[in-house]
């Protein structure tokens, strides 16, 4: 009796000791029912024990719909589905020693949207048998946002805010090693603001920069396919990589930027074309051979501005369905 009395005693002061850690905890049993909601748990989620401990609704503290937390993957052992759940997450241990993830949290009853790292760790009886899952959480809410922006700040562009030619090669690089791997088109615009050295000495680089920052973000309003990207080449110069595109949807997207620049009606009284500013496009689309590189098709939309420039400006353009060469490109 007294041997049993002292594992109680320790077992008891086990749960108490874990009731007041300073780290939201919680432990599920292997049912998935809650044994444990801790009190940073309850500070963190806006959630009380009294209101999930022996359900398993642990769920509703982190998000708005039906899904399993980190603990749960480790009991029904749906390590295939961690990818489809998180962020980022190790790979399940041979030792068993637990996962480890990362995810935006909406926290609903809390009220606000967290990012959290979480740590999942079995607990195994004398014979091997799961017996509970020891989940932790920390907020890493700031840290995330700082990581955020300082990679905001790396992939786009100081004066326009879109993405800057650094992250244009990467993608475009991407893009074309995608394309090439599964036999899809890729489609790129180069666009140049007509007569724009005109516009700055005329109205000052105050106005200059005005005027770039507008064009940027009429260009990129006018793109409606998440996958598209919209990036400023250079000086005056902006591009559109555009993944499975084939000329005739290039060309649509090409015209609507156009439009949408006349539109902007933005005053250029130093301009041969028209009394506001205007652009000139030149896209080019390929399915890469295996033996191409991205420059390819660079050269190609290149050739092509180069065409709707000495065409007269304010138009688009489109390079020819073969490869330009270098040669043709630069002329």
């Amino acid at each position: 009796m007294a041997k049993k009395a002292n594992i109680d005693a320790h077992h008891t002061f086990a749960i108490r000791l874990m009731q007041h850690m300073v780290v939201p905890t919680f432990v599920l049993d292997a049912e998935r029912k809650v044994m444990i909601w801790n009190h940073a748990c309850e500070r963190l989620t806006g959630v009380m024990a009294k209101d999930i401990l022996g359900t398993q609704d642990h769920w509703r503290a982190f998000y708005d719909e039906p899904r399993y937390c980190l603990a749960d993957v480790l009991v029904l052992e749906r390590e295939d589905d961690l990818s489809a759940l998180y962020t980022s997450h190790t790979e399940p241990s041979e030792t068993g020693n637990g996962l480890r993830a990362e995810n935006w949290c909406t926290m609903p009853r809390a009220g606000h949207r967290l990012y959290l790292a979480i740590d999942a760790g079995p607990i195994y009886d004398d014979h091997g048998k799961l017996i509970a899952v020891v989940e932790t959480l920390r907020d890493m809410t700031e840290q995330k946002l700082a990581q955020m922006a300082l990679q905001n700040l790396a992939e786009s562009d100081g004066l326009t805010g879109i993405a800057n030619r650094r992250t244009f090669d990467d993608r475009l690089r991407l893009e074309w090693l995608r394309a090439q791997r599964e036999g899809q088109p890729l489609s790129l615009a180069l666009i140049d603001v007509d007569f724009f050295k005109r516009f700055n000495d005329g109205y000052g680089h105050q106005q200059g920069d005005e005027c770039l920052r507008q064009v940027a973000s009429t260009v990129a309003a006018a793109l409606f396919r998440p996958g598209d990207l919209a990036a400023r080449y250079g000086g005056e110069e902006f591009a559109v990589i555009m993944p499975g595109t084939l000329e005739h949807g290039a060309n649509a997207v090409a015209e609507r930027i156009c439009d949408r620049i006349r539109e902007l009606a933005l005053p250029h009284a130093h301009s041969d074309v028209a009394a506001h500013v205007t652009v000139s496009i030149g896209i080019a689309t390929l399915t890469p051979a295996a033996d191409a590189d991205f420059p390819t098709l660079v050269s190609a939309a290149d050739a092509a501005l180069y065409a709707a420039k000495h065409a007269g400006r304010n138009r688009v353009t489109a390079a020819p369905q073969a490869p330009v060469s270098a040669e043709v490109a630069t002329t």
